[in-house]
């Protein structure tokens, strides 16, 4: 109780004493929610941060200052965890419905050996992340969540490289076809 009410009073030393005292417990919650220490890294220093401005704001009578902390950890744990998976559904349904459909007609359509190549050519100029994120995602079907675990990198990562390997080949494409 000491250590809050010091750190409302804008004590960093009773801060730093609070955050050694709880961050393990508090961290540990949150990984357990998210399964991913990047993230879980990330929303502990949200919670501490949050714990650091609304300090002021604890009641004792609310339970014990970790139960208050906890509290603030899962809450902003599970907010996480709506938000990747809402971003990666409008992820799902902009890639369903923003196709861009003369990159598909121009591989549906490959029947002259010169097309062929210009396809492979514009393939061969994508970085390998980009390339296999592609490939996965296009023509194995996987969501990105799934390449992401496939690949060990990170869901924006993987978003950001499939939106811009898919300029790439688009923009390689149309000026094979204007040569």
């Amino acid at each position: 109780m000491e250590l809050i009410a010091r750190t409302a009073r804008r004590d960093r030393i009773a801060f730093a004493e609070l955050y050694d005292a709880t961050s393990p417990r508090v961290y540990g919650l949150i990984l357990r929610v998210l399964r991913d220490r990047g993230y879980a890294e990330e929303t502990l220093q949200e919670v501490y941060l949050q714990v650091w401005q609304s300090a002021s704001a604890y009641r004792l009578e609310s339970g014990s200052v970790i139960s208050w902390m906890l509290t603030i950890g899962h809450r902003r744990a599970v907010d996480r965890v709506r938000s990747e998976v809402a971003s990666a559904r409008r992820g799902a349904d902009y890639a369903v419905s923003h196709r861009d459909p003369e990159i598909d007609l121009v591989i549906e359509s490959v029947v002259t050996g010169e097309d062929r190549r210009a396809v492979l050519h514009c393939i061969g100029t994508l970085t390998d992340l980009q390339r296999q994120s592609i490939e996965m995602s296009y023509y194995q079907g996987l969501t990105y969540r799934d390449v992401a675990d496939r690949l060990g990198a990170q869901l924006p990562t993987i978003k950001s490289r499939i939106r811009d390997g898919l300029r790439r080949l688009r923009s390689c494409l149309e000026s094979s076809s204007d040569a």
